[in-house]
Parts: structure tokens; sequence; C-alpha cells
């Protein structure tokens, strides 16, 4: 691996799945350059599509859809009528409805916390 990736994380400090994805990183020798509070800071829209489309994932994979607001929103029923620009809109505009943690480097990005998924993508070389 050539020149470091800057590591960005999003997160929510008092979410102990957030603490352990930190952890895992650690153990894999990745420090983030920044961690982000997704519920004060969420990301920007163009930082969003940039993660959806970098991460080859489907947009609802980064909806928190055990969160309170987006149950209480009712975006279960509401997301198939929307265009991705309204769902990019939508999470860059409240942190709680992005499922956390987020890991992003500039080319790979990880989506909640999984420690197989997380030995796959973040394993130093």
């Amino acid at each position: 691996m050539s020149k470091q990736q800057s590591v960005s994380v999003y997160l929510y400090p008092k979410c102990g799945t957030c603490r352990d994805a930190l952890k895992s990183l650690d153990r894999k020798g990745v420090r983030p350059d920044e961690t982000v509070n997704i519920f004060e800071t969420p990301p920007s829209r163009d930082r969003m599509a940039e993660m959806i489309a970098k991460s080859g994932l489907p947009m609802k994979k980064f909806f928190n859809t055990s969160g309170e607001v987006y149950k209480e929103m009712q975006l279960k029923d509401k997301l198939s009528g929307m265009s991705e620009a309204e769902m990019i809109d939508l999470l860059a505009s409240n942190g709680r409805l992005i499922k956390r943690p987020i890991v992003y480097d500039g080319e790979r990005v990880t989506v909640g916390f999984k420690e197989d998924e997380y030995e796959r993508v973040w394993k130093r070389s």
C-alpha cells in the first residue's frame, strides 16, 4: 500500500458498536484522521453521495432502519417512492437516519460494524 489515505469515521460517541469499531480499527493499525459525531455533523450531501457511490452498496444500507427517527418518519413505506437525490438529501439532513459507524478513506467504505468485514476491508497489508 502506498500513500496512506485519510480515514474518517462517522459515529455516535455513546454508541457501543461505534466504540467497538474504533477498537477494531486500532487493532488493525488504522488510526482515523478524524472522528465525526454523526448526530452533530452529518456528512455533507456531496460526501454522502460520494460514499454511497464508492461503497457499491444499495442506498438503503446507509439508513439506520432500527432508529427512532426512521420509524417516526415512516421511511420503511416511503423510501421506495423517493429518488436517489431525495434519499441523499434526507441522509445528509439528519445524522440519526444514518447507519453507523461509517468508515471512509476516499476509496473504501464500510457501513455499520461487522468484525469479519473490517478484517477484510481495513486490515493493513
